[in-house]
Order: structure tokens, then sequence, then C-alpha cells
């Protein structure tokens, strides 16, 4: 419980921060800014490669779920950007300058330098810890981390200078999938839309414009996506009786652990994001196995095997994006670190006299 009030209370105090300083509003403004001016796409669209690991490697994306920095975040700004400017099947190239007025830094919201011991925030006007630096700071990181996936998993290559050193203003971003095995390497395109269902991921623009890319966390973004491709593979399914996953089979088939699932569910639906689901009676009392890959729990019930576990059927709810993302957070993470200070208190041992 004092971990939960702990980190809940660290997210309340960042979050609050970034609406202070105006950092969600002006990321988001920016990213208005380049939907307005490109090709306004409804959806952005991913390659579900992204999503599923293979027999011998983690998905990029769960590879990405990291308690610092913005890599995910980063790479789901790219494919926005580059969705906005660029048509199917066009190469991508990097137009925007790494700082500055309409630059990549323009386009993410961070809290800025927090100082532990006087718990407070460092004033953003004290040099090298202005915001615009910081922001400058964590888009580096992102590159760094994106291309330190390794050989042909890298999400992005930058050449190296004389020295070495990464020329960052030159990256170039790779598809979902990596880098490849080639020597030419498989640059990002814009995926076709009409790509069977199995094969992409669509994601509202509003994910984008309205904030929620900037204020979930990296596992929730995993989960969420995740769940947006169940409910795209089975979508009489998710409709109906919504979805589901058992641990091993997303363990096996996206590498996403039961405490980042959980959470990311439990959170998501506070959020809006996504709802339970009630199943049918057939299924509630039916046969399902956590020994199953993903897409077959989605589609059969296998009766010879027992059930460990019930788990929760889920329902994604786009209708949630179309509000404030920083406001909705603010408002849920209160309430939650209201209810957590309470059990808190009555935890408590009672001095007797």
């Amino acid at each position: 419980m004092a971990d939960a009030r702990e980190t809940n209370a660290r997210r309340l105090r960042r979050l609050t921060q970034m609406r202070k300083t105006g950092s969600v509003t002006g990321a988001c403004k920016a990213l208005q800014d380049v939907w307005e001016a490109g090709r306004k796409p409804n959806s952005i669209v991913l390659r579900s490669s992204s999503l599923l690991q293979t027999s011998e490697e983690r998905s990029r994306l769960t590879k990405l779920v990291l308690p610092k920095g913005i890599a995910l975040r980063f790479y789901l700004l790219a494919a926005f950007e580059a969705q906005c400017r660029l048509s199917e099947g066009e190469p991508w190239e990097n137009v925007l300058p790494l700082s500055g007025r309409g630059s990549w830094s323009d386009l993410v919201a961070i809290d800025g330098a927090y100082d532990t011991d006087s718990a407070t925030y460092m004033r953003d006007t004290v040099g090298s810890r202005k915001l615009e630096n910081l922001r400058l700071q964590q888009i580096k990181g992102a590159l760094r981390t994106l291309e330190e996936l390794g050989g042909e998993h890298r999400l992005v290559t930058m050449p190296r200078g004389k020295s070495g050193q990464r020329k960052y203003k030159e990256f170039l971003l790779m598809n979902e999938s990596g880098r490849g095995g080639n020597q030419t390497p498989d640059v990002y395109t814009v995926p076709a839309g009409h790509w069977a269902a199995a094969r992409t991921i669509a994601i509202p623009a509003a994910f984008f414009l309205k904030g929620w890319v900037q204020v979930l966390n990296p596992s929730e973004v995993a989960t969420w996506l995740i769940l947006r491709m169940l409910s795209k593979w089975a979508p009489d399914k998710h409709t109906a009786s919504g979805v589901y996953l058992y641990g091993q089979a997303r363990l096996e088939s996206f590498g996403l652990r039961d405490d980042a699932w959980e959470d990311g569910c439990q959170r998501l639906r506070e959020f809006g994001l996504i709802r339970f689901a009630q199943p049918p009676e057939k299924e509630v009392a039916g046969e399902g196995t956590d020994t199953v890959p993903a897409r077959k729990v989605l589609f059969s019930r296998p009766t010879r095997i027992r059930r460990r576990y019930e788990p929760h059927y889920w329902q994604v709810t786009d209708q949630g994006l179309n509000v404030n993302a920083a406001k909705r957070l603010d408002q849920e993470l209160t309430l939650r670190q209201q209810d957590l200070d309470t059990a808190a208190k009555q935890r408590r041992p009672q001095n007797r006299p």
C-alpha cells in the first residue's frame, strides 16, 4: 500500500507541475499544428509487428516499457508526425530540428527538474535546467534507447561523427519491425490503411491531440495497444462480450508481465479508456487456458484443460479519448490518492492508553 501511495503521489505531483507550466497544453498545441498543416489523419496506423514477440526476442514495444525516459512516447510521436506529412508507402526523412520552435522537443511534455531534498521543483530559469534543455535531453535519451535495442531490432539509426559521437539531428526512423538484417535499413514508411486487421493497429488521432500520449505510463500505453489489437482480431467478440488474455499467453505473445498488465488495465478503466465487459454465461462457465497462444485464446475454448482463473473481459471505449487527458488524470489520481491515504490510516495500529 505504501508503494502504491508513493507511486501515485509522485505521478500526481508530476502531472500537477506539467499542468502548472502548461507543458501538456503546449505539446498538444504543437501536435495540433502538425495535424492541421498535414493530411489530418483520423487515426495513426501501427504495424502489429511492434507488439508481437518472436520465440527469441521480446517485442520492441515491451522493451520500451521502462520506468524512465520517453522512448516509447517518442516513437509514437514520430509515427504521428510521419502520417500527418507522408502518403502511404512514402519513406520517412527527418524534417524537424531537435529543439526550438516547431521542433521535436516542442512535441513533448515533461514536468521539469525536481529537487528531492527540498521537495520542490527547481526554477525553469536556472541555466541548463530550463525546460527546453530538459526536453532536448529527453529526446536524445529516447533516440539512444531506440537505437540501443540493437542489431536488426533498432528502431532508430544515427550516423557517427569522426570521433564516434552520435549525430542526433540526422537520425533515421525505422519500421516497427526494426532495422532488419540487410545492409540497407528498413526505413519507416506509412502503413497502408487497407491492410488486414492482424497486421495493423489504429490509434485515434485524439490519443495525441488530447494529451493521452503525454500522460499515460509506458505500461498503460502497451496494455492499451494490446487491447486494441485484440479488439481488432475479434471485433464481434469484443463488441458482444469483451476480450481477455491469460497470463502465460500474454507473456509468450507480447512479453508483458502480470503486474504491468493488471495495473495498466485498472488505471485505463479509471481513466475511461476501457471498461469491464460481461461475458456470456456459457463463457463464464466455459473453458480456457493460460497455455494457449494469445490469438487462439480469443477464438477457441478448449474443453479438456482446466481453467486456473477467470480473467477480466475488457472493451475499449474510444469515447474516453475525446476529453482532456491531463484534467481527467488529475481528477482520477487525486481520488485514488485520497482512497490510498484513507486505507493507510485505517491500517495504522490505534494508540492504546
